[in-house]
C-alpha cells in the first residue's frame, strides 16, 4: 500500500510538534525520564575567582586569541559600535564615551544581560565600569583593547549580588565570565571574524569515511544511500557496522570555515567544527579492574563514562574512540594529543541511520549545536523514519536542512540557550 506523500509529510510535522511540545525532559540524565515536566532551570551563582567555561580566556574554548589593539585611527575602529541602552549605566570615568564602544557580539550579550538583571532584581540595572580601553590601562593582550570585554557590577553596587550576576552573564551568552574581584565581574566574547568563521556543525569536504566495500571516500563525494562505518548503538559502546546515509543535515560545499583538528596517539586525526559532537572519555586515570567477561576497555568506559561533548571542549589527555576500519570490531580508545584550529572548505553533516559516523578513523556523532547526543538522536527519529520509507534523499538546496533548523528554533525556546553551542548558527543566516 502506497502512502500519499502529503500524508507522510503531515504526519512527520505533527510528530515533530508532539515530540517537542510534550512536557518531556532531556530524558537521558540520571533519574529524569521522558514524560516528566522540566522544572525551571536553577541558577547557581559563580564562585569567587571561578570562571566559565573552565578554560583560559584566550583559548579556543573561550573567547579566543586577541587580534590586536583597536585605536580611533585604525581601520578596525569601524568594528566598534556604541551602546546607548538606557537600561545600562556606563561609568565612563574618562568622559570620552569609550566604555560604550564594543563589538556587536559584546553589545548583544550585554543587552541580553541587562534584561536578566532587571528581571532578577526589580529596580536594579546593569552597570559597566570598564569597556573599550584606549588609554593602556590593561595588560598588553587584554580584550578590552578590542571592545570584546567589559567589567560589570549592579547599579546598587551590592557585592552580595555579584556571584549571581556572573551566572546571569554566563546564561546571557558571554563566551568567558570571570568573578575576577570583589569589585566587579569580567566578561568577554569571541571576535566577530572568529564567530562567523566557526559556526555550524559539520565536517570538511576532504574528511574521509569508510564504505561497506572497504574503500574510503571523501565527504564531498558522499551520497545518501552510501553505507558508512558507524557504531551499532547510539551511545557509541556497540560494535561497528555499516550504516546507511539518509541525507545531509547541512550541506555547503563552497564555504570556508575554521575547524577543530583533534589528533590522537594512534596518528588518526579528525577535523570537525567546534559545535559538532564527538565521543570522549576521561582516560588519564587508567582502567579499573575488569569484572568477569569484561574487557579492560569496557571497565574504563564504565568508570570514566563515555559521553559526547562539543569538539571545542575536547582536551589533550582525554580519549576518543578510533577504528582501523573493520565492521564487527569494537572501536578502541586513543589518547588525544593535540587540539588545533585550521581552515578548510566545505560543510557536510551526513545523517546516518544509527546517528554516528567514523570520520578519518575517529567515531563522532552525526549531530551538533545541541549539547545532548541522545536527545538529538531522539528528536530526529521522525526524519530518519521518513527517509527509511521514502528512500535516501540528495540535498535539495545548499545550507541547513529545514528539519534541524526548526528543531533549533523550538529547542532554544523550550530548553534555553544554555543547551546550545554559541557558534551553532550564524545570526541572520540560519
Amino acid at each position: 500500500m502506497r502512502i500519499p506523500f502529503h500524508l507522510l509529510t503531515a504526519s512527520l510535522c505533527a510528530t515533530v510538534l508532539l515530540l517537542l511540545l510534550a512536557p518531556a525532559s532531556e530524558g537521558c540524565g540520571p533519574g529524569r525520564g521522558y514524560g516528566k515536566r522540566r522544572l525551571p532551570k536553577k541558577l547557581i551563582p559563580l564562585a569567587y575567582k571561578h570562571f566559565s567555561p573552565n578554560v583560559a580566556e584566550k583559548t579556543l574554548g573561550a573567547s579566543g586569541r586577541p587580534e590586536g589593539k583597536i585605536t580611533r585611527i585604525s581601520e578596525r575602529f569601524k568594528e566598534l559600535t556604541p551602546n546607548y541602552n538606557t537600561d545600562i549605566i556606563f561609568k565612563d570615568e574618562e568622559d570620552t564615551g569609550a566604555d560604550r564602544l564594543m563589538t556587536q557580539r559584546c553589545k548583544d550579550k550585554l543587552n541580553s544581560l541587562a534584561i536578566s538583571v532587571m528581571n532578577m532584581w526589580p529596580g536594579v540595572k546593569l552597570r559597566v565600569t570598564e569597556g573599550w580601553d584606549e588609554d593602556g590601562h590593561h595588560s598588553d593582550d587584554s580584550l578590552h583593547y578590542e571592545g570584546r570585554a567589559v567589567d560589570i557590577t549592579t547599579s546598587d553596587r551590592d557585592r552580595n549580588k555579584y556571584a549571581m550576576l556572573a551566572r546571569l552573564a554566563v546564561e546571557a551568552g558571554f563566551d568567558w565570565v570571570y568573578y575576577e574581584s570583589k569589585a566587579h565581574i569580567h566578561c568577554s566574547v569571541k571576535s566577530e571574524h572568529s564567530v562567523a568563521a566557526k559556526t555550524g556543525g559539520c565536517f570538511p569536504g576532504d574528511a574521509q569515511v569508510i564504505l561497506s566495500s572497504g574503500v574510503t571516500k571523501r565527504m564531498r563525494d558522499l551520497h545518501p544511500g552510501d553505507r558508512v562505518l558507524a557504531s551499532s548503538t547510539s551511545d557509541g559502546h556497540g560494535p561497528l557496522i555499516y550504516s546507511p546515509v539518509s541525507s545531509f543535515l547541512d550541506y555547503q560545499p563552497n564555504v570556508t570555515k575554521t575547524f577543530c583538528s583533534i589528533g590522537t596517539s594512534t596518528g588518526l586525526n579528525i577535523t570537525l567544527t567546534a559545535a559538532h559532537l564527538i565521543f570522549v572519555t576521561d582516560c588519564a586515570g587508567g582502567p579499573s579492574e575488569p569484572s568477569t567477561g569484561e574487557t579492560a576497555q569496557d571497565a574504563l568506559l564504565g568508570k570514566a563514562g563515555l559521553r559526547t561533548v562539543f569538539a571545542s571542549e575536547v582536551r589533550p589527555g582525554q580519549c576518543v574512540l578510533t577504528s582501523q576500519g573493520k565492521a564487527g570490531a569494537r572501536a578502541s580508545l586513543s589518547v588525544v594529543t593535540f587540539v588545533e584550529e585550521h581552515g578548510s572548505t566545505g560543510l557536510y553533516a551526513p545523517l546516518t541511520h544509527h546517528g554516528s559516523i567514523v570520520v578519518n578513523g575517529v567515531l563522532a556523532s552525526c549531530y551538533a549545536v545541541v549539547d545532548d547526543h541522545h536527545l538529538a538522536h531522539w528528536v530526529l527519529t521522525p526524519l530518519r523514519f521518513f527517509y527509511s520509507l521514502m528512500g535516501p534523499s540528495e540535498p535539495q538546496t545548499h545550507g541547513l536542512h529545514w528539519y534541524p533548523r526548526l528543531l533549533q528554533r523550538l529547542g532554544k525556546t523550550l530548553l534555553g540557550a544554555g543547551h546550545f553551542h554559541p557558534w551553532g548558527t550564524e545570526t541572520g543566516h540560519r
